[in-house]
């Protein structure tokens, strides 16, 4: 009697199987699944009473391929397991299928009596053994395999949970490879067989891993160069939004490194957004600088300012913790964040300074880029980057110190020593200039206007022009203007480059391109220093050039008022237009030996006459000198040349100086610069000032 209950009870199992059934997978915290089965209520004497809708809520704890994850209606946590409900339509995820042969066959009242499916786990039956999956490890993958390939035929052997190891180890080994190599076994991966299986493998299991199984497989396909519109990539992302909260800190910080080299795209922004609320609330409970520092750099330039300052108090909070390596990073983290703190910054740069030796050129050029876009200007911390480099100029390409002048030029800053240094290796190596390096030299020395003392100044200009006369028919109308120009300011006439640039052809081009008002603003200059300035030969500009847009005059207004006490409203003009669109604030008659002030009359004074002095006064702002310094940057230097040759005595005032000063004392000032016997130092001399 028990056998034949035993084979009825068979034959109603197998037929139930052919219905698809809705199954209960309860998943521990870590992620792997333990395959126990859970049948409640079962008793073979009421088994024929139970319908189909008691085993659709039957509870079953293992893995599915080719399964389809919903959550389900009455879904909760508890523990920290987690229920969702499964639709199986296909295979088992194990080496071998659930099976009943003759040893565990249920062919008897007693053996269903056994079966106990709420076991403990120190009772686990043979079923739970075969279905357990055993975890792959990434590490030990990647010391085994030796390509990509041999990681896509471990997993065709035997695939194991899980899948996102496959790709952590594919990383790991692609990082040991060279950029070819690297190129050549990602063609490889794309063409394997196994490839498409393991992306599958990977979309399936994307909503049961573990959340940091989740974010390395998204931080390896990414860095693996699988394109960001595929599949695979945007199922990781809808997941990974999906369950954001349950990300730690850990997970934050693979999350944010990810984040920081995708395209923008909606789920891509969906994650942002998530990550910044993620970060707001708990921004306190983040203990690792790095994690920190990582999260600061992903949230972004728009990220609310709230957040920006709650994030720079906890950076704050954290300084005692901070390495070398936080501190160099920090000028990064606040540039991409587009958050000048100037408190932090501080503290970073005197940390940088203290352990200076040994740091790499790149990071210095980091630090630099991220002052510049941050509009950061720190004396100490350049003028200690400028020491270290010259100290160590012999380790550094000239290629590399170039790039450092280059941001130093962008944020205002000379250093005398190491522009020097420079310019004495261009003369000795000539080999080093191309076009680009040409341009980018003679761009950086004419704007900071710097002239050697210690060698031939001429030696140095005409290594340069006949680099430039090279490669004239290399170079582009834009780059031949763009040098041309800065030996101009330079008060240098290379023959070759500046006949080639006055043909009527590349004007005209050059008037016709995209950047047609700055073209014509550099032209202007060309047509000034070949009129103004002790040129080889006086060969005007053929072509009529478009005016300049009218410059904004706002003559300071406290240097008026003290002219007005001083000389007399009669005595002196603001806002005088010169030719060559010059112009200056305000300017005073004298006679010749500049001991009386003339006045302004109704017809204009013959200004050839040997007994007329013409003073200009001109209100310079900070910007119009190097950083920090009474340096003249080289367009000022310029003007203070020309003013010169058509006849102008100078008296350059400082606007922020002029502010601090008393009305009382702004009048002594003002006399001493104008009644002042001494002559006006010539440009050159202006040019060399190293103040």
């Amino acid at each position: 009697m028990s056998n034949r209950t035993g084979s009825f009870l068979w034959n109603l199992w197998q037929f139930s199987t052919l219905v698809p059934t809705s199954r209960t997978v309860r998943l521990c915290p870590l992620g792997f699944c333990r395959p126990k089965i859970a049948y409640s209520n079962w008793n073979p004497r009421n088994l024929l009473l139970n319908n189909f809708d008691n085993r659709l809520q039957a509870s079953v704890r293992c893995l599915f391929q080719n399964a389809l994850i919903f959550k389900s209606g009455d879904d909760f946590q508890t523990k920290g397991v987690r229920t969702v409900t499964v639709l199986t339509l296909d295979r088992v995820l194990c080496p071998r299928r659930l099976s009943f042969d003759s040893k565990h066959s249920l062919d008897s009242d007693n053996e269903l009596k056994k079966t106990d499916f709420h076991h403990e786990a120190s009772s686990e039956d043979v079923l739970t053994k075969e279905t357990k999956p055993t975890p792959v490890n990434s590490r030990k993958l990647s010391q085994e395999c030796n390509s990509l390939s041999d990681v896509l035929d471990t997993f065709s052997k035997a695939p194991t949970f899980p899948s996102s190891n496959y790709f952590s180890a594919m990383w790991t080994i692609a990082k040991r490879m060279s950029n070819d190599q690297r190129y050549f076994e990602k063609q490889l991966m794309f063409n394997h067989p196994a490839f498409e299986q393991l992306c599958e493998q990977v979309m399936r299991e994307a909503k049961i891993m573990h959340c940091d199984h989740l974010l390395f497989s998204l931080h390896a396909v990414v860095k693996l160069g699988i394109p960001q519109n595929t599949l695979l990539v945007q199922t990781l992302l809808r997941v990974v939004q999906e369950r954001i909260n349950e990300c730690d800190e850990k997970c934050l910080s693979v999350l944010s490194t990810v984040l920081q080299t995708m395209e923008p795209c909606k789920n891509v922004d969906a994650l942002h957004a998530g990550l910044r609320i993620l970060v707001d609330q708990q921004v306190w409970k983040i203990e690792r600088v790095f994690t920190l520092q990582a999260v600061m750099k992903c949230v972004g330039k728009d990220a609310p300012v709230t957040l920006k300052r709650k994030l720079e108090m906890k950076a704050l909070r954290e300084l005692d913790r901070f390495s070398f390596l936080n501190s160099q990073r920090m000028f990064e983290v606040l540039a991409a964040m587009n958050h000048r703190s100037v408190v932090l910054l501080n503290e970073c740069s005197r940390m940088v300074l203290g352990n200076i030796h040994g740091c790499p050129l790149k990071v210095l050029i980091n630090i630099l880029q991220s002052c510049r876009d941050l509009r950061y200007r720190n004396l100490d911390l350049f003028k200690g980057i400028a020491d270290y480099v010259a100290t160590t100029f012999d380790i550094w390409k000239l290629k590399q110190v170039l790039l450092l002048l280059i941001l130093f030029e962008n944020l205002g800053f000379r250093h005398p020593g190491l522009m020097d240094l420079f310019m004495k290796n261009v003369v000795d190596e000539p080999g080093f200039l191309n076009v680009k390096n040409v341009v980018s030299i003679l761009h950086v020395y004419s704007s900071l206007n710097h002239f050697c003392k210690r060698q031939n100044q001429e030696q140095f200009l005409e290594v340069m022009a006949s680099a430039l006369t090279a490669c004239l028919h290399h170079l582009s109308s834009e780059n031949l203007l763009n040098a041309v120009c800065s030996f101009c300011m330079m008060n240098h006439f290379p023959l070759a480059p500046v006949n080639q640039l006055l043909q009527k052809d590349v004007i005209g081009e050059l008037l016709a391109s995209g950047d047609m008002e700055r073209n014509v603003h550099k032209l202007h200059i060309l047509a000034a220093c070949l009129k103004l300035d002790d040129a080889p030969y006086h060969k005007a500009v053929d072509v009529v050039l478009p005016p300049l847009p009218p410059a904004l005059l706002c003559p300071d207004a406290k240097v008026a008022e003290v002219l007005s006490s001083l000389v007399g409203d009669e005595c002196f003009s603001k806002n005088v237009q010169l030719p060559h669109n010059y112009h200056i604030d305000f300017e005073i008659r004298m006679d010749s030996n500049r001991t009386q002030v003339l006045p302004f009359s109704g017809v204009d004074v013959v200004t050839s006459a040997a007994d007329v002095q013409r003073v200009a006064v001109l209100c310079v702002p900070r910007s119009a000198y190097c950083l920090d310094s009474t340096h003249p940057k080289g367009f000022l230097a310029m003007k203070m040349r020309h003013l010169k040759g058509m006849g102008f005595h100078v008296i350059l005032v400082n606007n922020w100086e002029m502010e601090k000063l008393e009305m009382k004392d702004a009048v002594t000032f003002l006399k001493t610069e104008i009644y002042s016997a001494e002559p006006l130092p010539s440009a050159d001399v202006n040019l060399q000032s190293t103040r």
